[in-house]
């Protein structure tokens, strides 16, 4: 194994999620998080079930590394009946899991229109009643519930809350400790009055993510998340108004790309560094009290 780099002090709030290295598995994750010298890993609930939470866990810290993110529960918008039961149910499981693995944020995706559904309304108000039924088990296991707004071409599949001021209005009827926001450039960078919201969501921030917005978008709109520098997005700017809102946590990088994923782990952390170290770390702290 090669051994791990030097600690950079720059670099104690960056984070590798584990699907922008999706060929790697969580025992290589962690490794390649400890060969770059990251302190920290947000984990996906599939490749923890590989390998059994204890086992997870066990790797996690005997790496010293913590857990900036779990993904992921959510998907509350179906119709009463048994399917949105098990959702109801694996959102409780992976509060549990969230907590056995000592990890302070849950991220939430709302989840997309039922199957012949055309009621956007209803269906974000299925989330909410979702959320009222999950938010008291997040409470008795210390998990804060991170609700993700996603980017409007993800509404109809995988996320009727599409702004930040629509995550803020569900999260603001719970209490700031159980239930925050995720702020994630690749979907919130376009939103207008973004600089406002995210000042609003001071004390909600659960979660800082960053990818690009590259163009043009690939075929499949999943995989359309870009390695930072390479799209439209000013990382400086938003993530100066982030860090003016009060956010100190992990900031991870969570890239959904084809090219990406299919590019040796170690060198696209490497990069991921060179662009954090360049477009992001410099503006990650307040420039005004």
């Amino acid at each position: 194994m090669t051994a791990p780099a030097a600690a950079d002090p720059r670099l104690q709030r960056l984070s590798l999620n584990q699907r922008t290295c999706a060929n790697w598995s969580l025992r290589e994750a962690i490794d390649g998080c400890t060969r770059a010298g990251l302190d920290s890993i947000g984990v996906w609930r599939e490749p923890v079930t590989e390998v059994g939470l204890d086992t997870a866990r066990r790797w996690i810290e005997d790496a010293g590394l913590r857990v900036s993110s779990v993904c992921r529960g959510g998907f509350l918008t179906g119709p009463e009946g048994a399917d949105r039961r098990a959702a109801i149910d694996s959102n409780r499981a992976a509060i549990e899991e969230t907590a056995v693995l000592h990890a302070d944020t849950l991220v939430l995706v709302p989840g997309g229109l039922p199957d012949g559904d055309r009621d956007l309304p209803a269906a974000r108000g299925r989330f909410l009643d979702g959320m009222a039924e999950i938010v008291p088990h997040a409470q008795e296991h210390g998990v804060l519930l991170a609700i993700e707004p996603m980017h409007p071409i993800f509404a109809a599949d995988r996320g009727v809350i599409s702004t930040l001021a629509q995550a803020l209005d569900l999260a603001e009827q719970f209490p700031a400790e159980t239930v925050g926001v995720v702020v994630d450039t690749f979907h919130l960078w376009w939103e207008p009055g973004v600089q406002a919201q995210i000042a609003r969501a001071a004390g909600r921030i659960a979660s800082y993510q960053i990818s690009d917005w590259i163009t043009p978008l690939p075929p499949d709109a999943l995989l359309s998340r870009g390695m930072m520098g390479e799209g439209h997005i000013d990382f400086a700017t938003f993530t100066q108004w982030v860090a003016e809102a009060g956010y100190t946590g992990d900031i991870e990088v969570e890239i959904f790309n084809a090219d990406v994923w299919a590019t040796p782990g170690d060198e696209v952390v490497a990069t991921i560094i060179e662009r954090y170290l360049e477009l992001v770390q410099p503006w990650s702290v307040p420039t005004r009290a």
